[in-house]
């Protein structure tokens, strides 16, 4: 099936949930994470807290394939649309949160990159929990008790197969465990964003 990168980018513009107001700031929080480590409720968190607009893998990835495999070639379909949405939301002065696994330095580059050209101020977090917690929150969804904001259909198979791809982030960053309290985490970003906005 043919398809047109402008078009997934138009597809996807109409699933970003709030799209705040342009400023001369803005800011790409880019979340990395396996699934089920917790990414999507911090982000949402966070996102109380600022005004961005989230770019969500999952939800991108459910209006791009309706019965989603997780394969390699849907995954770069859906990593080209999510990036080039990301550089015009943030060329039109949208702030950005992208919350997806971002396991792979090559590809968060791409990100490093976006930020670069566009004079956003980056800011990286990497979310993670402990092994058998994640293994709860899979079980939950397996059988069908996620929280409803829960826009993943990833299992534990697929956590496995992704965990032997976790690169290190590179960069500075955060780190955040989502079995515990992440208020400072937030409070920190938050502080950050705010004064580079004021900046």
């Amino acid at each position: 099936m043919n398809y047109s990168a402008s078009d997934d980018v138009a597809l996807l513009s109409r699933h970003v949930p709030a799209m705040p107001d342009a400023m001369p700031r803005v800011a790409l929080i880019v979340v990395s994470g396996l699934p089920g480590s917790g990414k999507s409720y911090f982000s949402r968190r966070l996102a109380e807290r600022l005004p961005v607009a989230i770019v969500e893998t999952d939800a991108m990835r459910r209006a791009l394939f309706p019965s989603p495999t997780y394969g390699g070639a849907e995954n770069a379909r859906l990593f080209k649309a999510c990036h080039a949405l990301i550089q015009d939301l943030l060329t039109r002065g949208i702030p950005v949160l992208f919350d997806a696994t971002n396991l792979v330095e090559h590809n968060r580059e791409r990100l490093y990159n976006i930020a670069h050209r566009t004079g956003a101020k980056l800011i990286l977090v990497r979310v993670e929990a402990p092994t058998e917690v994640i293994a709860q929150r899979h079980s939950m969804r397996d059988e069908g008790n996620a929280a409803a904001e829960d826009s993943s259909t990833a299992g534990w198979s697929v956590y496995r197969r992704m965990a032997s791809s976790v690169e290190p982030i590179r960069r500075g960053h955060y780190a955040v465990d989502t079995s515990r309290d992440i208020a400072p985490v937030i409070d920190k970003i938050a502080r950050e964003v705010k004064r580079w906005g004021k900046s």
